[in-house]
């Protein structure tokens, strides 16, 4: 138990220090007045505690790792938890590549979003279930997460090239687009701020529902606005839901996930609305003026290295090592299972960016659509297959 708190302890102190650096990051992008020795200051500043809070969060993997006896890949809490650690790595490596202050103020957020997130899904430590009990769990999962991690940044500098280069002064397309993504990150946060709340509040609803020829129950953390189809509400004293989730949302407490959606999207709409209330403007008008004196050929050439390097990452984790993993468990190097074919999709998109960028000269913005619409298919497998698409890897 010593361990485990001290794993704990350990990933929430990394989680304020990536928030103090974020502060220090957002220092080096003030007016042109400011001083530059003070900027470069706090940019040093801004990736000494990085670092520091890398360690830390390094510090968790092990710690747990000696807790549970086995590397902590094995769940959502643990892989997303190492796919945030990923991240803060790649932009580490990103700085010193480029001595990129500002970019700091824009990947450290979105990492920590993916750190909170994490925190959402059960973190108990348990055994491996006996199919991931093998070496290639460490060579396999750990290889796709950097490689995402690495995907990320290209993610990061195309989404900061867009708010750069977007004319935000009229609505158009694009920004409406822009506005669109930026949107979906409130989403992320609706999930967090949502779940926290109410998990605070211990809240709790039981249903039992038909699945098949089997009666079965699960359990609401947050209050039932969707019940599972053909569900019964067994607690008593709470609110009865508005609907059951569609018949042909099938697999595990569908009902529930479905309903853990509709929560996200109200509470991450409310944030959205509030924030644009109070800036008096849409996010990537309000956000515009910060990338000033950002170079968007540099932001360009990293959407491309960044690619560059994770592309083949991600090829020997989410394909090769895959196979062979999957040779092994299951007789079989492919079998048309949802996570196969959403990493195969994944595979195609970035070998699609390479060729239309290299072969095609698509550079700029239409890179920067690519890039953020790549990262969009890696969380959408992320989310969206892991956890609501039936498959051999759902016990993740």
């Amino acid at each position: 138990m010593d361990l485990v708190n001290l794993s704990s302890n350990l990933l929430f102190v990394a989680f304020i220090l990536y928030l103090i650096a974020t502060l220090f990051f957002g220092a080096t992008i003030r007016d042109k007045r400011s001083k530059r020795n003070g900027k470069e200051i706090a940019g040093k500043i801004g990736i000494t505690i990085t670092i520091i809070g890398f360690l830390a969060q390094l510090g968790y993997f092990i710690t747990r790792w000696m807790a549970s006896g086995h590397a902590p890949l094995g769940n959502m809490f643990e892989f997303v938890t190492f796919l945030g650690m990923a991240m803060v790595l790649a932009f580490i490596i990103i700085y010193f590549m480029y001595r990129l202050s500002f970019l700091g103020l824009f990947a450290l957020p979105l990492a920590m979003i993916m750190i909170a997130y994490a925190s959402m899904f059960p973190s108990e430590l348990a055994p491996l279930v006996p199919t991931l009990n093998s070496n290639w769990l460490y060579i396999h999962v750990s290889t796709v997460a950097v490689g995402q991690g690495i995907l990320f940044i290209s993610f990061v500098a195309g989404l900061m090239y867009l708010i750069k280069q977007i004319d935000q002064r009229k609505r158009t397309k694009k920004n409406t687009w822009l506005e669109l993504v930026l949107y979906s990150i409130f989403l992320f946060i609706g999930f967090i701020v949502s779940s926290t709340i109410f998990s605070i509040m211990d809240y709790e609803a039981t249903f039992e529902y038909q699945d098949g020829t089997q009666i079965l129950e699960t359990e609401y953390r947050l209050p039932p606005i969707a019940a599972p189809n053909n569900g019964e509400l067994l607690t008593d004293g709470v609110r009865e839901p508005w609907f059951e989730a569609p018949a042909w949302m099938q697999g595990a407490d569908a009902g529930r996930k479905f309903n853990t959606v509709i929560w996200s999207v109200i509470t991450g709409t409310i944030i959205y609305g509030l924030t644009v209330l109070t800036l008096r403007k849409r996010v990537g008008a309000a956000l515009q003026p910060l990338l000033r004196g950002v170079k968007a050929d540099l932001l360009d050439e990293i959407m491309y290295r960044s690619v560059a390097i994770g592309f083949p990452i991600f090829t020997l984790g989410g394909l090769v090592f895959a196979a062979i993993w999957a040779q092994i468990a299951w007789g079989r190097f492919w079998g048309w299972d949802p996570k196969e074919v959403w990493a195969l999709i994944t595979w195609f998109f970035y070998a699609a960016f390479l060729h239309l960028r290299l072969s095609r000269g698509w550079h700029g913005e239409k890179s920067g659509w690519l890039a953020v619409i790549g990262f969009g298919i890696i969380l959408f497998n992320l989310i969206v297959v892991n956890l609501i698409l039936a498959g051999l890897h759902s016990y993740a």
